[in-house]
């Protein structure tokens, strides 16, 4: 079994998102997982599926999301270049890396070739390339780069699809989505000073951590800092939230889709975690 962990650049219709959640399943997935934030503008999906199906299933949702998301329309804090913006799939230990990557790239041919959307890899099938450096500047900027030719997609046309932008594909392990909001007084410029701080390369950077800092309005304003932790084994949630609780109050914090159990080891008991959910839970559930 593998996972994949597809984001779509749509978060506040929920009909549209469980169209396309409904179309990764029909596709051949076994949907585990479906989150959605408004003020992002995204939803992250869960899917589980054997090796040489998953593909499809990724084929099946990205042609929904093409045909239900216009990118010239979205408006969302979260940064984004596709309406399927990216369909990482996802191996639990090393046995299954070969398949992860195998099916990835499956994946993004299928994407290319029958939808015209050009994919773009990242992570290990791209030399350590992230997705911050295919995104910076959004959908304008990239749609520049690729046609001046400093970028070249992998798989596909050589310019954004004019509606659904670009796809950015991936193979990897599990990687935690997880959001962290800031009790008052703190403020935007909070939380944008802590997560400059605390990404790595930042003065106290963690290993493998991205992190941003926003305003949530559907929240009423609350700050927060919004994180991907792109190996538990290295630095624990525990560690993260530490961190922040160094600088600022923390009020409660949200995970994004599924994490495995091992990264909440040792995480503090009295703090809240919206959505808690693990991947053994839901794998266990099917």
């Amino acid at each position: 079994m593998l996972l994949a962990v597809p984001n779509v650049s749509e978060g506040t219709d929920a009909v549209t998102v469980a169209e396309i959640a409904d179309a990764f399943a029909a596709g051949g997935a076994e949907l585990l997982d479906i989150h959605s934030d408004p003020d992002h503008n995204r939803s992250v999906v869960t899917l589980s599926g054997e090796p040489g199906g998953l593909s499809h299933a990724l084929l099946a949702g990205a042609r929904e999301a093409a045909a239900r998301i216009n990118l010239n329309e979205h408006r969302g804090l979260h940064p984004h270049v596709g309406a399927l913006d990216v369909a990482p799939v996802v191996h639990l230990d090393a046995a299954r890396r070969g398949a992860a990557c195998a099916e990835a790239l499956v994946a993004a041919d299928l994407i290319a070739s029958e939808l015209a959307i050009p994919v773009f890899l990242y992570g290990a099938l791209a030399a350590g390339r992230t997705r911050a450096e295919l995104r910076r500047g959004g959908p304008a900027e990239l749609a520049r780069r690729m046609r001046e030719g400093e970028l070249r997609p992998d798989f596909g046309p050589a310019e954004p699809h004019p509606t659904a932008g670009a796809t950015l594909a991936a193979a990897r392990p599990p990687l935690i989505a997880f959001n962290v909001e800031l009790a008052p007084p703190a403020t935007k410029t909070d939380a944008m000073g802590i997560a400059a701080g605390i990404r790595e390369g930042g003065p106290a950077g963690l290993p493998g951590v991205r992190a941003i800092g926003l305003e949530l309005a559907a929240r009423g304003g609350a700050p927060q800092v919004s994180l991907n932790v792109e190996d538990h084994e290295r630095v624990s949630l525990a560690e993260v939230v530490a961190a922040i609780a160094r600088h600022a109050q923390i009020a409660e914090a949200e995970l994004v889709g599924l994490a495995p159990a091992a990264a909440f080891d040792g995480f503090p008991e009295d703090l809240h975690v919206r959505n808690r959910r693990t991947i053994e839970e839901a794998v266990g559930s099917q």
